[in-house]
């Protein structure tokens, strides 16, 4: 069922639709957005095509995260922070019509991502050997304020998870998620600054692009960390909307090496998110338990944009089999697990 893709290429053919379907260790592909065709009206496409990059960073104490988002109608610009043991979170968020002032790269390898006007500056900066992000917000949560300077480090030979999918006859979706990238830098949130060491510190990246249906769900689950042993080890999975015959995007990320994984089924309670979540694949490769302890609820309701997620943070236990056949006992690996509504 799944395709690996090993060619380089464009993404989209001439008639709009992608050149390959299928999985990849690395971003192959030229996201030529330019050659999508799902209007008759061509200059209305851009108010439909979805581009962001989202940033996150696990640390023993703390989650971080940042994003710049260009959703057609409208930019979404936000950051947040949770504390593990306290449970304190706090998000700030800033919405600018049609995307103003949002810079986004065309690939997820070159170029810089930026955004800047009097509240708020985030700058995602790539560079060899790392990628750098900057942060600075004054006003965050009463004007406590929340500044970062984060190095995110790229290991030589590293792979990625990447995945070219369908959605339906004219609309596609292109991601690259990036785990256990060693973080070192800092986070000053108020009074606390938090010193990011890269032996104890991984962070993330979600870099999409394509186009979706307007309504449209989604799971989604991810988590970074170190095994007893000091590898470092990542979890990717997901599943809800698109084609998914050829690739899913579930992988075990050990050592910077992508595991691919099959089909995996999310097993939890919409009526209660802070039960225990289940996971297990089609091959008998995953089998996990997600036990929440915090659950991260955000909407948007801007009329034709809508949005409600619910990230749970939480810890696996379980194991999965890498394609070694190497049974990876998991232990209290912290991450996430998401359900997402929109109409967008």
């Amino acid at each position: 069922m799944q395709t690996e893709l090993t060619q380089p290429g464009p993404l989209l053919r001439t008639d709009g639709k992608p050149a390959q379907i299928g999985w990849a260790r690395q971003p192959i592909l030229d996201c030529n957005l330019e050659l999508a065709d799902f209007y008759s009206l061509k200059p209305l496409q851009r108010f439909r095509i979805k581009r962001w990059d989202y940033y996150a960073v696990f640390s023993p104490n703390r989650f971080f995260s940042a994003t710049i988002a260009d959703l057609g109608y409208a930019g979404n610009l936000f950051v947040y922070t949770m504390d593990f043991k306290t449970g304190e979170l706090h998000e700030e968020g800033l919405i600018v019509p049609f995307g103003k002032g949002a810079d986004l790269p065309r690939n997820s390898n070159e170029g810089d991502s930026h955004f800047a006007d009097k509240r708020l500056k985030l700058d995602f900066s790539l560079f060899p050997d790392h990628r750098h992000l900057s942060i600075s917000w004054d006003a965050f949560h009463d004007k406590r304020g929340i500044h970062a300077e984060i190095d995110l480090q790229t290991p030589p030979g590293y792979e990625s998870m990447n995945i070219v999918i369908p959605i339906g006859q004219k609309r596609f979706y292109y991601n690259r998620k990036i785990n256990c990238l060693p973080a070192s830098g800092f986070i000053k949130y108020g009074d606390l600054t938090e010193t990011l060491d890269a032996a104890t510190c991984l962070g993330s990246l979600d870099w999409g692009r394509g186009v979706w249906e307007y309504q449209s769900f989604w799971n989604w689950a991810s988590a970074s960390g170190f095994q007893p042993d000091g590898r470092s080890i990542g979890l990717n999975l997901g599943c809800g909307f698109g084609d998914l015959s050829k690739a899913g995007e579930n992988a075990l990320i050990l050592n910077n090496h992508i595991n691919k994984l099959g089909l995996v089924k999310f097993d939890y309670s919409s009526c209660d998110y802070l039960k225990p979540w289940k996971f297990s694949d089609t091959e008998g490769r995953l089998g996990l338990i997600f036990t929440p302890f915090k659950d991260r609820t955000a909407a948007t309701n801007l009329a034709i944009i809508t949005s409600e997620v619910h990230q749970v943070f939480g810890r696996y236990n379980g194991f999965a089999i890498a394609d070694n056949g190497e049974k990876v006992q998991i232990k209290e690996l912290i991450g996430f697990a998401e359900e997402h509504h929109a109409r967008w």
